[in-house]
């Protein structure tokens, strides 16, 4: 194993706890500071606290040895040579990103800071934001040779996040000094030279000793715009197929017939070229309305991104006159639900399009049995249960008696579900699907009417003959 490097992780969320994790798996020594004891507590005690793959084994492993939990970021400070800075950057009202607590955060590093050290934005930032670390480092007297400020941006799938982390295509690494270059070289040496995945127990994935990631070495703003442009590009895609959907549903065509047509092209790919009710999470939504207020700041008219989050938003509503016209009319349908987080694989339910469509279809009038295979606990802080919401025990309690079931989130689970057993136990066979996770014609052979993105509706024409049977 190489060197090992003092690390300081701020912020125990997704971005710093798989972080921290992750430099101790390989092979470093990581303090992660959370100015929230109680998180603080529970991670010291085992709770990693986010539904995350491998993340709970890695905690389990390292904790208390090689990661340290503490709510001390000056006494933390004091021995780091390197802090990565991986606090929440929330959207303000205006659209652009809140950086209050990563300036907290660098005055807080400031007033402790005594010998070189690297500053590492990890958190999604909009660019500049190196240079305002700068300022604050500097306001609060430190010397500009007792440290350089670095952006290390994350590229990690929640659901994937670890795998992510160690297996990453690519890492990159914006600064302007050579002596911050090193430093981050030799935290990510055991990935670059491919020393980590020669290790018996390392986690598995696409890199290998003899294919270990590339390091890009950038300036600190192009890193920046690198993070930005590239979840802002992902979104595009993700928004300009749900068009492309809208388009196969007036012209009836099929959109995964075109979706797999577009992505055999190898300019294009077939990733994020899945039609649905539109993309959520902590970074999408978040990163696009980000980009586009700075590119306005800046006096540039990138009103192509506006058009991205318009097509986002209208998925939903689409998506709520699809279920309408599946049933007629909506006030007083008892409708199953499979998913509340954004997607699957995650418990994290921020922007997700599956709480916004329950929301709305609550206020329509609808009550709803919902169910998700990690999310309701979360779901519940925000949905409370009542007489219109309750959350079930399984998908096939969600479907018990219900005018229509539908799929919100693609949990590989509900891909594979006992349609037989789906169709006995709802009120009408009526599957409105906003992921596309079946094929229409199994659907139909089951008995059941189904409503997709962007593909023509197989009705099924016994659909009614069910009433009063169950």
């Amino acid at each position: 194993m190489n060197d090992t490097i003092r690390i300081v992780v701020v912020g125990s969320g997704y971005v710093g706890l798989v972080a921290a994790v992750c430099f101790a798996e390989m092979g470093h020594s990581v303090v992660c500071v959370d100015n929230d004891q109680q998180k603080v507590d529970a991670l010291r005690g085992g709770n990693c606290l986010i539904h995350e793959n491998y993340l709970p084994e890695l905690l389990e492993r390292y904790r208390n040895s090689r990661v340290r939990f503490t709510s001390d970021l000056a006494e933390a400070t004091r021995e780091a040579e390197a802090i990565f800075i991986a606090v929440g950057t929330p959207q303000s009202g205006s659209g652009i990103a809140d950086l209050s607590y990563v300036e907290a955060v660098a005055s807080e590093i400031a007033r402790s800071l005594t010998t070189y050290t690297v500053i590492v934005e990890k958190s999604t930032v909009p660019v500049y934001t190196n240079e305002w670390i700068r300022k604050v480092m500097e306001r609060n007297g430190v010397s500009q040779n007792l440290f350089d400020i670095v952006s290390n941006p994350e590229f990690l799938r929640e659901g994937t996040a670890v795998r992510d982390f160690l297996h990453p295509d690519r890492i990159v690494v914006g600064t302007d000094s050579e002596r911050a270059a090193m430093v981050l070289s030799k935290i990510y040496e055991p990935l670059t030279d491919g020393s980590y995945y020669k290790q018996p127990d390392a986690i598995d994935g696409f890199c290998t000793s003899h294919k270990p990631p590339p390091l890009l070495l950038t300036s600190t703003k192009s890193a920046e715009i690198i993070k930005h442009a590239s979840n802002a590009f992902l979104a595009l895609k993700i928004s300009f197929i749900n068009a492309v959907s809208n388009l196969c549903e007036a012209a009836n065509a099929d959109v995964e017939q075109v979706a797999q047509g577009m992505g055999m092209d190898s300019r294009i790919g077939p990733r994020f070229l899945r039609p649905g009710i539109g993309y959520g999470g902590s970074c999408f939504p978040k990163d696009v309305a980000a980009f586009r207020c700075v590119a306005e700041q800046l006096g540039v008219d990138f009103a192509l991104l506006s058009e991205v989050e318009t097509i986002n938003a209208s998925q939903k509503t689409r998506f709520l006159d699809k279920v309408r016209s599946a049933l007629w009319t909506l006030r007083g349908k008892k409708l199953g639900v499979l998913g509340l987080a954004f997607k699957g694989g995650t418990d994290d339910i921020r922007e997700s399009p599956a709480i916004e469509l329950i929301q709305m279809l609550i206020t329509e009038g609808c009550s709803i049995q919902a169910f998700d295979p990690a999310a309701m606990a979360r779901a519940e802080q925000v949905l409370l249960s009542g007489p219109n919401l309750q959350y079930m025990q399984d998908a096939y309690e969600a479907a018990k008696d219900v005018d229509a079931l539908l799929i919100l989130t693609d949990w590989a689970e509900f891909s594979h579900l006992d349609l037989q057993r789906i169709n006995r136990l709802m009120r009408y066979p009526i599957v409105v699907d906003g992921r596309n996770l079946y094929d229409p014609n199994l659907m139909l052979e089951n008995g059941i009417s189904y409503f997709s993105v962007g593909r023509p509706t197989k009705h099924h024409v016994q659909e009614f003959a069910t009433v009063g049977s169950h």
